[in-house]
């Protein structure tokens, strides 16, 4: 198991190597689907994970953060339509 960034590790046996929680099994990209889904922290905790605190949540977010600021995007420019 590696960790990656504070509080979250992989371990190409949970999850195929995605980044979990640390000593979870909860998928980064779980909790920031349900983010996205507009569920709030406390939700979160409450209604799907009830083993996991606010700054593991927050930890997800810091996380997804970092992965975006240092992703390299390439616009392609697309073919002429007929």
């Amino acid at each position: 198991m590696a960790t990656i960034a504070h509080r979250i590790e992989v371990d190409p046996e949970v999850h195929h190597g995605k980044p979990v929680i640390a000593g979870t099994r909860v998928p980064v990209h779980m909790v920031l689907g349900l983010l996205g889904e507009g569920l709030s922290i406390s939700e979160i905790i409450d209604e799907y994970y009830d083993h996991i605190t606010r700054e593991d949540v927050l930890a997800c977010i810091r996380y997804a953060h970092t992965v975006v600021q240092e992703e390299e995007v390439y616009a392609r420019s697309e073919p002429a339509r007929k």
